[in-house]
């Protein structure tokens, strides 16, 4: 009889001593649980692995999304110019927002276009779980697949929504300069915390079912908090009144960080204009975030490995 067959033999008639647990008899015998939860290096030597099929399923994601509609993948363009157009006029010329800001398209879609990045992989990060059970149940494979191939997915977008971006702040009058050379390191330092926050956001959407009712309303806070519409020193400070470690405080949190970062390198009169923080604070805040975030949410994301799916 072979080693796996005495195993169940003995499984079935209680162990050799008729005392023994499952999980012991096991460990004698060299089984392991079918989906066990492996080493933290091994389980990021399989997700590199799998690496193909991340990237061809994000672009299926983007390929499909707007196959249905008449204009197709023309919606990847003409999307973030209709938010454009519609917060340009709601805080740039009916609320007046503009006003204090020399440049105020620019600054308004460089802060919305950044943010979005970081709130749509967020929310979609939250649904990577939730939203693919079928697939989770049916095959085998390293579960932080499904939030990275979200992240990616949104990069992708992000690629198309850059381009625009770029050609509207040239056309409101700011010219490219060397600077604009840092556009990657901004966009890479921001994509390794929207991989952490994504994963975080998965396990926890996979763990508590109203967060997805619930993410319209932090969202929402986090935008107004993160200097979308204004500039956090003069808006704090200098109207508000508040103690300067509050608008400190609103630098330090990532989305405003990355936004700020953007517009120093995109918007140069930006620079020395409001009295706002220079960029030292800010670069130190884009790298902490990046590097936190992407270890933390790797290594909470997979301490629940074997719980995805279930129940």
């Amino acid at each position: 009889m072979s080693q796996p067959e005495s195993a169940v033999a003995d499984a079935q008639a209680g162990g050799r001593s008729g005392q023994e647990p499952l999980a012991k008899l096991a460990k004698r015998y060299g089984l392991r649980r079918a989906i066990a939860r492996p080493r933290f290096s091994v389980y990021l030597r399989l997700l590199w692995q799998r690496r193909h099929f991340i990237l061809t399923y994000a672009t299926s994601r983007n390929t499909t999304k707007y196959s249905s509609s008449a204009l197709g993948q023309l919606w990847q363009v003409l999307t973030p110019l209709l938010n454009a157009g519609i917060y340009f006029v709601m805080f740039g010329i009916i609320l007046g927002g503009g006003k204090d800001v020399a440049n105020y398209p620019a600054f308004l879609l460089t802060g919305m276009f950044i943010f979005t990045f970081t709130q749509r992989t967020v929310t979609a990060g939250a649904k990577s779980i939730s939203g693919n059970l079928s697939m989770i149940r049916a095959l085998h494979f390293p579960r932080a697949s499904l939030p990275l191939a979200y992240t990616i997915q949104e990069l992708q977008q992000l690629a198309i929504s850059m381009g625009v971006l770029m050609v509207l702040v040239v056309v409101t009058g700011e010219w490219p300069t060397w600077y604009w050379l840092m556009i990657p390191v901004v966009l890479l330092l921001q994509t390794l915390f929207n991989i952490g926050a994504g994963l975080v956001m998965a396990r926890l959407g996979a763990q508590m079912r109203d967060l997805n009712q619930l993410l319209p309303f932090i969202t929402r806070t986090w935008l107004y908090a993160s200097g979308v519409f204004f500039v956090i020193q003069a808006k704090v400070v200098g109207s508000a009144g508040l103690p300067q470690w509050v608008a400190d405080l609103m630098y330090l949190n990532p989305a405003a960080s990355y936004i700020e970062w953007m517009r120093e390198i995109l918007i140069p009169s930006y620079n020395t204009a409001y009295g706002h923080h220079p960029p030292t604070m800010v670069l130190v805040s884009c790298v902490f975030w990046a590097v936190f975030a992407l270890g933390f949410g790797f290594w909470y994301f997979w301490r629940s490995e074997e719980r995805y799916g279930r129940g």
